[in-house]
């Protein structure tokens, strides 16, 4: 069977094409065409389209392709069930929901850039999500460190740079992070470590390790989601807007992944709060 998606791939279409071949069709051969020719080629070569707008195997709310290629073929697989979440956490920008998420993005953007062909970075991605199955499948439990003593050597010394580091002033770049963030949330909704990093001069490995130390314990994901509700707080109190406008206005991608994060965030759905507020 064929599969077609769009060019360049990092994580979903490569993390697809592994699924389909080590679990659903090891013959199947997989296509990567424009975005522009994904449907009309689809068409032509009577090959299954993925991970683009407007075909069944697609994301949905919050979930990306790979979720939705397991759900489809019933794949009972724990370790499947393991790597789903690290998968949709790296192509989502969701690292806090995965531990792992950002080491594939990683790596997967690492790939992506080093290697030209579509087809080599198939190649090379397989193996490593061959190696991922495996560690998920088999040494979840495994640490590096082995070593009773070395572990508690280890906690100790984590624990030492965290009061540590609660006393330290707040480094000049936290700062005029925060002042950047509230001056673009309301304007830039596609907010990135990658450009801010940039703009502070800071390294975005860094960044993205010591953001939590200075945004109130949360991701730099959790942080912006965070004043996206808040911003949606806002307007749900001028009755204009409707919900689908605001969810538009706060980036969400659809009116139902907007009411899952929202009452997530307040224990309410929008359409409830918003009620509750009128009632004050």
């Amino acid at each position: 069977m064929k599969w077609i998606t769009r060019e360049r791939p990092k994580i979903d279409r490569i993390a697809c094409p592994w699924l389909i071949k080590r679990f659903i069709d090891q013959e199947a051969e997989i296509i990567y065409v424009p975005f522009d020719q994904v449907k009309t080629k689809a068409h032509e070569l009577n090959a299954t389209p993925f991970d683009i707008p407007d075909v069944e195997y697609t994301h949905y709310g919050d979930e990306c392709t790979f979720d939705y290629f397991i759900r489809k073929h019933d794949l009972k697989d724990a370790a499947l069930q393991t790597l789903a979440v690290i998968v949709r956490g790296a192509d989502t920008d969701r690292h806090d929901i995965a531990s792992q998420a950002s080491g594939l993005w990683a790596i997967s953007a690492g790939l992506s850039h080093n290697i030209t062909s579509d087809q080599e970075l198939l190649r090379q991605g397989l193996v490593i999500y061959d190696a991922l199955y495996t560690w998920a499948k088999h040494l979840q439990h495994e640490k590096h460190t082995q070593n009773p003593i070395e572990n508690l050597l280890l906690d100790v010394y984590h624990r030492f740079i965290q009061q540590k580091s609660s006393s330290r002033k707040i480094p000049s770049w936290a700062k005029e992070l925060k002042e950047i963030i509230q001056d673009q949330i309301d304007t830039n909704l596609s907010l990135n470590l990658k450009e801010l990093s940039q703009s502070l001069n800071v390294h975005p490995a860094y960044l993205s390790r010591e953001f939590s130390k200075y945004f109130d314990d949360l991701s730099f994901g959790e942080y912006i989601r965070k004043l996206r509700i808040e911003k949606a707080m806002q307007l749900l109190e001028d009755p204009k807007y409707s919900l689908a406008e605001i969810a538009y206005l706060t980036g969400f991608s659809d009116q139902s992944h907007f009411n899952r994060i929202f009452k997530k965030h307040t224990g309410k759905n929008p359409s409830e709060y918003r009620k509750s507020f009128s009632k004050k």
